[in-house]
């Protein structure tokens, strides 16, 4: 999709004449198994609460058929720019996602569902795990920020249209999709478990799934083949779930191995140990992905 054709589809928040009704299925964010990973955003009630928190924030983008530049979004269009010192992907992607620490956690921020129009979301002001991840590899894969509103919609629908079934609800099939695409590719640690499930994709029915992860032995034992920028991904326990939550690999000054995050329970982006995340999340397994350099067809295009 063109710059222009991706603006057309940009639409605003807050600040909306109604409510706009908004549906969340799949992974939503929450980094612990013991809250549940999805959220009735079609009951009225919780759409009214979801409406409340999300009209608290200032939308990043114009309004539906307006133009959208790095003007009107002075925090992606400079982090982008500033980001060019930096000549590999994951040093931008470990960039930009540490300028955004700080920033609120905010669920449900993307607008459709079954019976209600998919419209194409940017915000800087919150963020869930899911757009955080989205959100900082586009702009890590943008030279402009024309560039990073292209890249940001093939990275969240399949074949680059805004459309409810297109978008990516699981990361079984963001992973997937993103490597068929170009914009990652596995990490290079040959995984030690196959992870089969049944899972219940709700409004899209069941699914049989098979997932190549890591244990969380084979992670902890294999962090020197790690590099910031990295994305993880946490396998959910749950037999009809495939993952959970979601973050960035990174390290701190003196080489603390850290996973960086949009945090629900913390409710901003921070940089929290990642022995006390697997530890307090008793995770078991994680499946991992790495940036991959942008070329015509994969970001940039």
């Amino acid at each position: 999709m063109r710059p222009n054709e991706a603006r057309r589809a940009l639409t605003t928040i807050a600040g909306a004449g109604a409510p706009v009704r908004r549906a969340m299925v799949g992974w939503s964010g929450w980094d612990g198994e013991g809250r549940s990973p999805h959220v009735d955003a079609m009951n009225p009630k919780s759409t009214r609460r979801t409406f409340l928190r999300l009209a608290a924030g200032l939308p990043l983008v114009a309004a539906l058929g307006g133009s959208a530049s790095a003007s009107r979004a002075p925090m992606i269009g400079r982090l982008i720019e500033r980001s060019r010192v930096h000549p590999r992907i994951s040093d931008r992607v470990d960039f930009i996602s540490h300028a955004l620490k700080g920033r609120p956690y905010r669920a449900n921020t993307l607008i459709g569902g079954p019976t209600v129009t998919e419209r194409f979301v940017v915000r800087d002001d919150a963020f869930d795990c899911v757009t955080f991840c989205e959100v900082v590899l586009a702009a890590a894969n943008a030279r402009t920020f024309e560039e990073f509103e292209v890249a940001l919609m093939r990275i969240r629908y399949e074949h680059d249209k805004v459309r409810f079934d297109e978008r990516n609800h699981y990361f079984a099939e963001w992973r997937r999709r993103a490597i068929e695409k170009g914009l990652c590719r596995p990490v290079e640690i040959e995984p030690d478990a196959l992870i089969e499930k049944t899972v219940n994709f709700r409004h899209f029915g069941e699914r049989r799934i098979s997932i190549g992860a890591l244990s969380r032995q084979a992670f902890v034992s294999n962090r020197d083949k790690l590099e910031a920028g990295d994305i993880v991904g946490f396998v959910s326990r749950r037999p009809q779930l495939d993952f959970y939550h979601t973050g960035f690999v990174a390290f701190g000054r003196n080489g603390e191995w850290l996973l960086r995050h949009a945090s629900q329970s913390k409710g901003r982006i921070l940089d929290e140990r990642m022995e006390v995340f697997l530890a307090a999340n008793r995770v078991q397994h994680v499946a991992l992905l790495r940036p991959s350099e942008p070329t015509a067809t994969a970001g940039r295009g």
